[in-house]
């Protein structure tokens, strides 16, 4: 088992409009913040306007005009909150620049972001989506479902060129992977989507250990409300991609109105200045609990990305009910990228709605449990699962 946590004190970020490079997690201290000491501002404001006042009409029918033409944003004096929000928008800012993609577009939670990608391609006639197993459970059952009016063909990394159609609009893949931590080469993986966009779902490994766009995907998604918010109290989705892309996704959010709330941007926002540091901390406290784990009788096998991260999942030889039932200190719940320990059996919540024989030929088994660690120390932690593991050791 590899446990080395990836480094990002060497990944560097181009300034906007300059050839400046900065550290990641200078970045994510001061992405979306530029302009605010102009403004007489330290922290960012929180614009709870649902409506903005306009004596131009003209001006603001030629605005809506554009919008409706190819989802240009609106500029100057914002319009209605469907449209954009100030607030949201610096949140849109920051995790563009953390990626490295011209644009982002923020939603009401993962599955609004997700779901506003599908109906971009599909509104063109691309209703097919080649998908790697496994994903997050309701992505899968989005797909398996069809309750876009898409078709998915499910294959490994190693079929996606031979699954391309000419009504693929979309591939899917999500490294590492929920809930079994699979990872694929995203570089390998765009060369065989050729013209298909490649869509990463990065949200376990954040932009501080990869910015898939960098190895060719077009569309980031997380699901903010994990490591982006990172406090277990704000719901977001958002999309990371060329502005080309984010043009399509404004028009689909304002028309489907799956937006993001203001106070929610700036809670993402505000969590994104800690991303790195959390990360690096919790990642270093999961690798240690992945080596106690996987020295550890009671557990059958351990999966432990070799990108490192804050995630860890195990196959216990026992009850992993019982296990659930057992923790004191971690709290056994759904989500993840929390700063406090998160456990979970994923074919009892998050994967439930994925078939079982699905589930099991991806390698999500019933003895699988799933952990997202926080900012706890170790040796509380450890002894915390020690005690919920129970049986003997077998020593």
């Amino acid at each position: 088992m590899d446990t080395d946590i990836a480094d990002d004190t060497a990944r560097r970020v181009p300034t906007s409009g300059s050839a400046a490079v900065r550290a990641l997690a200078t970045e994510a201290v001061h992405a979306g913040r530029d302009d605010l000491a102009a403004l007489g501002l330290h922290a960012p404001p929180i614009d709870l306007s649902t409506t903005y006042p306009s004596y131009d009409s003209r001006g603001e029918a030629a605005r809506i005009d554009a919008f409706a033409a190819d989802g240009t944003e609106p500029s100057g004096t914002p319009v209605y909150g469907r449209l954009g929000n100030p607030t949201v928008a610096r949140f849109e800012r920051a995790i563009a620049r953390l990626e490295g993609t011209e644009s982002a577009v923020a939603f009401a939670s993962g599955m609004a972001a997700l779901t506003a990608v599908l109906l971009v391609r599909s509104s063109v006639g691309l209703r097919h989506v080649v998908a790697v197993r496994p994903l997050y459970g309701c992505s899968d059952h989005l797909l398996t479902a069809g309750l876009l009016g898409s078709e998915v063909t499910w294959t490994d990394p190693a079929g996606i060129a031979d699954a391309l159609r000419p009504d693929t609009g979309l591939v899917l893949v999500e490294s590492p992977a929920n809930p079994t931590l699979a990872e694929v080469d995203l570089r390998a993986v765009a060369h065989d989507c050729g013209s298909v966009p490649l869509l990463a779902d990065n949200t376990f490994a954040t932009p501080v250990l990869q910015r898939p766009a960098e190895s060719g995907a077009r569309l980031v998604l997380h699901s903010a409300t994990k490591y982006l918010g990172g406090h277990g109290d704000v719901l977001g989705g958002v999309v990371a991609c060329d502005e080309e892309f984010a043009r399509r996704l404004r028009q689909v959010r304002f028309a489907t109105g799956g937006v993001l709330h203001p106070l929610a941007g700036y809670l993402l926002l505000r969590g994104l200045a800690t991303l790195p540091v959390r990360v690096r901390a919790a990642s270093a406290t999961a690798a240690e609990l992945a080596r106690r784990l996987a020295a550890d009788p009671r557990v059958a096998r351990v999966h432990y990305p070799r990108l490192g991260g804050a995630m860890v999942a195990f196959e216990v030889r026992g009850d992993p009910h019982e296990v659930i039932a057992g923790v004191r200190l971690i709290t056994p719940a759904v989500s993840l990228g929390s700063v406090d320990t998160l456990i979970q059996h994923p074919t009892s919540i998050s994967h439930r709605l994925v078939a079982a024989d699905d589930r099991r030929s991806c390698g999500v088994s019933d003895r699988l449990l799933r952990l997202s660690v926080g900012l706890e120390d170790v040796d509380d932690l450890w002894r915390d699962l020690e005690r919920a593991l129970g049986g003997d050791r077998g020593e």
